[in-house]
């Protein structure tokens, strides 16, 4: 039920031209762009308006209508969104990917969610032009109408997705059918009760559930840092993983192994020690934890061995796949703040002096240079290992604007391209995701990126299609990064 709008598939191409013309002539442009025109008018129009005056059985009926309104919005944006997945015309907007331009040009907050339901929820074509229904056709129609909420949408899609592969298509269908009945009655909570029924009902024995309806379900999340920088583990194991994890835990996490409370806490697997010895035992006694969080203490036991054992290989996008963590000078100096990894993870103080305790520390200095090679002109294409290093202090990750790439995550880029006589240069090299570093180039709806050198920051400048009515694009800098800097931008200067 996914469908890729990066590169769309061949099942969801648009109509060829004799298939769209018919289309083309029973629907003027001009009358869909006056159409939206009015209704911002209508929406402006509803804004000045009060409801002071009227009943308590009018207001009621005025947020039912909204609600309403809203929701069959939602349905036609998602008919906009294919249009413009189809015909690619997200390229003109300078984004990377379609879900970029969702993202960053529309300021959708779930980009997943709103493109997941726009491809279940619209119509297709396939390769000839014949026309396709939605996926989710009585869902499609209960959201137009209005009549159920995004939410329900969610539900809906995650209980479909559910059913295993082997049922019948006409059973599969009228689920879906029973599914957008019910939510037109019932909350997006009680319809998932509903939903769970009824995958109880289409396999009560587990029997129809195959290898390919668990490798379709399996997944792992990891969550952003919240404000205590604490992250969440979201996973859906298949069941060898599960087994696996299973036997790893049990020697891992078990009682007074890997406790970092305890300095004399054997590390390791438990079959490192003597099971049976009185180091143990006695750790064992004086462990508190629960087993929540031994397992996450096993599991930071073995991350650290896997990293230090080498098992990562020897470079990832050309620096080492080891924790590297960048400070700056004045956090140094006042053994404050956080430090960034190369993977985009903040470090609270404490943590950094730790890891620097044990670490092969690289210093970057950018007022002049070590002796490191850092300028090849054009004898390499490639950047070094120590050009990603002083790139990654420098930078931090993707400085394309809006984007949250981490260093590790993304590559060397040319900042004028290679092809065109671009140069491995320190101060001609910038962070770009894999994404974003095709996105720059000399084509018109390509990004151009340069180096102010004044600030030492990498520029992106818009192409010239991405905004054709407002005069020459403004370049633009990536602050995601460096959230102090934006602070030493907004902070007001005290009243003297």
């Amino acid at each position: 039920m996914f469908m890729a709008f990066d590169k769309p598939p061949t099942t969801t191409l648009s109509p060829p031209p004799d298939a769209r013309s018919a289309a083309v002539q029973s629907d003027s442009v001009d009358d869909l762009v006056a159409a939206y025109g009015e209704l911002d008018a209508v929406l402006d129009r509803i804004a000045e308006l009060s409801a002071d005056r009227c009943t308590d059985v009018e207001v009621v009926a005025l947020a039912k209508a909204n609600e309403v309104a809203g929701r069959r919005i939602a349905s036609l944006g998602h008919r906009r969104l294919m249009d413009v997945s189809d015909r690619d015309a997200w390229r003109l907007t300078g984004a990377a990917t379609m879900r970029m331009f969702v993202a960053n040009h529309l300021g959708v907050p779930d980009v997943k969610r709103r493109l997941d339901h726009a491809a279940a929820l619209s119509e297709t074509y396939t390769i000839t032009g014949l026309q396709q229904p939605p996926e989710l056709s009585a869902t499609a129609d209960a959201l137009a109408e209005g009549a159920i909420a995004p939410e329900h949408v969610s539900v809906i899609l995650d209980i479909t997705n559910r059913i295993p592969a082997s049922v019948e298509i006409d059973d599969h269908v009228a689920a879906e059918v029973a599914l957008a009945e019910h939510a037109r009655t019932l909350s997006p909570s009680a319809l998932r009760q509903v939903g769970v029924r009824l995958l109880a009902h289409l396999d009560p024995d587990g029997e129809l559930t195959d290898d390919h309806d668990r490798a379709r379900q399996r997944s792992m999340t990891l969550s952003r840092q919240d404000a205590q920088l604490m992250s969440k583990l979201t996973a859906t194991l298949d069941p060898v993983t599960r087994a696996m994890l299973d036997v790893v835990l049990a020697k891992w996490a078990a009682p007074g192994m890997n406790n970092p409370d305890d300095p004399n806490s054997p590390s390791g697997s438990i079959d490192d020690a003597d099971p049976d010895s009185e180091v143990i035992k006695d750790a064992a006694q004086r462990d508190s934890r629960s087993q929540g969080q031994r397992n996450h203490d096993a599991l930071n036991a073995l991350l650290k061995c896997v990293l230090e054992g080498g098992a990562l290989g020897g470079s990832h996008r050309g620096l080492p796949p080891q924790l590297i963590i960048s400070i700056t000078e004045t956090q140094l100096r006042e053994s404050a703040g956080l430090g960034v990894t190369a993977t985009g993870a903040d470090l609270p103080w404490r943590d950094v002096v730790e890891l620097a305790a044990k670490a092969d520390p690289h210093l970057a200095v950018f007022a002049d240079h070590t002796e490191e090679v850092l300028y090849f002109g054009r004898a390499r294409r490639t950047a070094s290992r120590a050009q990603r290093m002083a790139l990654f202090a420098r930078d931090r990750g993707c400085t394309a604007p809006d984007c949250d790439q981490p260093a590790m995550h993304s590559e060397a880029h040319h900042l004028i391209d290679w092809a065109e006589g671009g140069r491995t240069d320190i101060d001609d090299l910038g962070v770009a995701c894999p994404k974003h570093n095709r996105a720059a180039g000399p084509r018109r709806d390509q990004w151009t990126t340069r180096l102010d050198r004044a600030t030492g920051r990498v520029t992106w400048t818009p192409p010239a299609t991405s905004e054709p009515t407002n005069g020459p694009p403004e370049p633009r800098i990536n602050n995601r990064h460096h959230p102090d800097r934006v602070l030493v931008c907004t902070r007001r200067p005290k009243p003297g």
